[in-house]
């Protein structure tokens, strides 16, 4: 989640390590907030000391990590382009440690077209055997013209939820999760834009997000998003 301090982070990494010492089966999801990108371009919005923290302790440890494509960028080092320059990278971050990465948000191009936004995710895991399985997916979510706060978190949260009832099956897992995101925003759009009366656009108290309200859907979300197996 969102933090400006290197020390704090360097606490979180002391944590997760006691904690995991006592507990082996003990996930660990991070998200990695850095930066974005607006209109192509990319900053980061939290001091740039936090990229090497982020990158040679944080993610090591981490189970699943959530980034978004300009954070994959910089935690990797590398650009995307492509598709298939979007699998590198999440190769690379799986080599880093996590067996779980989702890129949440990309600016590449949707199959379906311009209103969809792409979202990627690999789960890599180690047979019996010793062999090392990796399955990867694409989901392909419309586009929601608002600013929300929390949407982050509130994915994080659903990913961990459902990779734990779908350990081995990320395409469900991830399906669930931006399914139910889809409920909840759809939601809090159509609230929104009710509170704010015709013609005016929501303000960011009307765009709070509607979890009380999205509780059925949370739990047990109607498939709206199918995932594609790459």
């Amino acid at each position: 989640g969102y933090t400006r301090d290197t020390s704090f982070l360097a606490m979180v990494v002391d944590i997760v390590q006691e904690l995991k010492q006592q507990n082996s089966d003990l996930v660990y999801v991070c998200d990695p907030v850095m930066g974005d990108k607006w209109n192509g371009e990319g900053s980061m919005y939290v001091p740039k000391d936090l990229l090497p923290v982020y990158r040679d302790k944080v993610v090591p440890v981490a189970d699943i990590i959530t980034p978004n494509q300009f954070e994959a960028e910089l935690l990797t080092g590398r650009k995307i382009h492509t598709e298939k320059e979007a699998l590198e990278v999440m190769d690379m971050l799986h080599a880093m440690g996590p067996e779980t990465v989702v890129i949440t948000s990309s600016d590449l191009q949707a199959p379906l077209g311009n209103d969809y936004l792409i979202a990627l995710g690999s789960h890599r895991k180690t047979t019996a055997d010793g062999t090392k399985m990796t399955q990867r997916i694409r989901v392909e979510s419309p586009k929601v013209d608002a600013v929300f706060v929390g949407t982050g978190d509130l994915f994080a949260a659903m990913l961990l939820a459902w990779t734990h009832k779908h350990p081995n099956n990320l395409k469900v897992a991830c399906e669930k999760t931006v399914s139910a995101m889809q409920h909840v925003l759809q939601r809090t759009i159509k609230s929104a834009k009710a509170q704010a009366g015709e013609g005016n656009k929501p303000n960011s108290a009307q765009l709070e997000l509607r979890m009380v309200q999205s509780k059925k859907d949370i739990e047990n979300p109607e498939i709206i998003v199918k995932a594609t197996v790459l």
